[in-house]
């Protein structure tokens, strides 16, 4: 069965649908560098997301490294849990590579992923010192760190993990497209009605560290849009 691989598209703020086998390179990488089931890591989902932007930076970085670099975990659907509650992996904008290599090689591998300015985040040795950890997230973040703030009219890969968790969570409605539209804010508003929060239709600060912390890791339920 074919995986559903959703693209936000930065230069024309639009996404994308693009049916692939795990065997095909992700949309936008160069041919070969980086399959759909590299990118999906240990996910299960018959769904995975990106953006654009973070399969620009892996070719330059690709590119300019020479030979080939591992990536074990790239992808998963916040209920898988795994990460952090506002996990850039989440939102399909990290990628944790290079842990077949040598010390000596990930300090290189940081050092370039550094240099070539692309990249958002380049994790410290100190915090991942056996895999190198990149991320293209989108700024800035609606609380000190984590997700940006998304309402109607919005488009990527964060109202996606906005919708994965509503309609987890049996706030239907919302749909799985990235989309910020009326059902979406429908369902948001039902949401924060029901858990006592500001019922105004936005994803700030408080709406993300709740809804996040509450489905992480809960794993999929019947109203889970797959």
């Amino acid at each position: 069965m074919a995986t559903k691989v959703l693209i936000y598209n930065n230069d024309s703020n639009e996404m994308e649908s693009h049916y692939l086998e795990e065997s095909d390179t992700m949309p936008y990488a160069t041919a070969g560098t980086i399959t759909v089931g590299e990118f999906r890591g240990s996910s299960n989902s018959p769904t995975i997301w990106t953006n654009k932007a973070v399969m620009d930076c892996w070719n330059i970085l690709r590119e300019q490294w020479g030979s080939p670099i591992g990536v074990r975990y790239a992808f998963k659907r916040i209920w898988e849990g795994g990460h952090g509650t506002q996990s850039q992996h989440y939102a399909g904008t990290a990628m944790d590579m290079a842990q077949t290599f040598s010390n000596e090689d990930r300090n290189k591998l940081r050092d370039l992923a550094d240099q070539i300015g692309c990249w958002v985040y380049v994790e410290p040795a100190y915090l991942t010192p056996t895999w190198v950890h990149v991320d293209r997230r989108l700024t800035p973040p609606a609380c000190a760190a984590g997700y940006i703030a998304v309402s109607e009219g919005s488009i990527n890969t964060y109202v996606l993990i906005l919708q994965d968790s509503l309609n987890t969570l049996g706030f239907t409605g919302a749909g799985l497209d990235g989309i910020f539209g009326v059902g979406t804010k429908n369902a948001l508003i039902k949401y924060q009605e029901a858990r006592g929060l500001t019922p105004d239709g936005k994803v700030g600060c408080e709406t993300w560290t709740y809804i996040t912390k509450e489905v992480k890791g809960t794993g999929s339920t019947d109203t889970t849009i797959l």
